[in-house]
């Protein structure tokens, strides 16, 4: 009987673990994940108040029991020794696995400014920054988000639901500069002012001032300052990846998969926003962090690990 481990709780490993079951009723499969198993790209309609917090996680004991998943939530991994088969976790013991998924996600990128680390300012990248941020949102808050690329407008959108009043901040000449050519940002900064949303592009927050009242001060590369209640930062993601340094796993900025959604080492896969698999359109390896890309690798991963023989077109 084989044994798979999974390491991560988002679409990556869920879709994985899922696939897995679908060919294999009787595999081991052992998930493990530091934090509850919910979906990220609800978090917007939690922070909006379109869902309560039941409908952002994606699985329960309930669920796992049912599909014969043993689960370790809590838990997180800190090395993996690909030549035994097996992986050490923060408590000090160790698991072994026949195959191994690694869904570890991706962290917000550090704004590494004075005042960046203080209260009212916060990345939402995780549930427990959702549910810290609605407790202090509201109509009548002001709000400045660092940052105008996919994530951070997701979050914007659901800011702008509660009737917040926002200022957006961007590096770049242009909103969603990864995404948009010039012509397109300008139609969204059309449709931003309509909207009351206030956008500075070109400058930067050289540090935040917290006031004792709670308000906060940005202070900006072109002398001007911006006062907000909450402070959102969204100015990118790095691959949770750390844990591996010294495994012999390759790496670049993420973990370099094949068509396979399989590492160097042919019984380690990787998926989701930690994976740098095929790109489509260049025909090289790419991480591309979004919800689709990850639920797509979970599923070739999975099927992979149970015998299958699938290939990944790319994303």
């Amino acid at each position: 009987m084989a044994n798979h481990v999974i390491v991560g709780g988002g679409p990556g490993g869920m879709n994985a673990i899922e696939t897995i079951r679908g060919y294999d009723s009787e595999a081991s499969i052992t998930l493990i994940c530091d934090e509850p198993t919910y979906a990220r790209m609800a978090l917007p309609y939690f922070i909006s108040g379109d869902v309560s917090e039941d409908h952002v996680l994606t699985g329960d004991n309930d669920h796992f029991s049912k599909l014969g998943v043993t689960t370790k939530i809590g838990s997180r991994v800190t090395s993996v020794d690909p030549g035994a088969n097996s992986l050490t976790l923060d408590d000090g013991s160790t698991l072994s696995y026949d195959n191994l998924l690694i869904a570890t996600g991706s962290s917000p990128q550090k704004l590494n400014i004075p005042g960046a680390d203080g209260d009212g300012v916060y990345n939402l990248w995780t549930i427990d920054d959702a549910r810290k941020a609605t407790a202090d949102l509201n109509g009548d808050a002001e709000v400045a988000f660092i940052g105008a690329g996919f994530i951070g407008f997701i979050i914007l959108n659901a800011v702008h639901k509660i009737g917040a009043k926002a200022h957006v901040i961007e590096l770049d000449g242009q909103v969603l500069p990864r995404m948009l050519d010039p012509q397109g940002a300008s139609l969204v900064d059309s449709w931003l002012d309509r909207q009351g949303v206030s956008v500075s592009t070109g400058v930067s927050v050289q540090s935040i001032d917290h006031g004792a009242d709670g308000k906060k001060t940005l202070n900006m590369s072109d002398g001007s300052t911006i006062s907000a209640d909450l402070v959102i930062i969204a100015t990118g993601i790095t691959a949770n990846i750390g844990f591996l340094d010294g495994t012999g796993i390759a790496m670049n900025q993420g973990i370099l998969v094949n068509s396979r959604c399989q590492t160097n080492h042919a019984n380690i896969y990787a998926a989701g926003d930690v994976a740098e698999g095929p790109d489509r359109s260049t025909g090289k390896n790419a991480v591309h962090a979004i919800h689709p890309t990850a639920v797509d690798h979970g599923r070739v991963a999975g099927a992979n690990m149970a015998g299958q023989d699938i290939e990944y077109g790319g994303s």
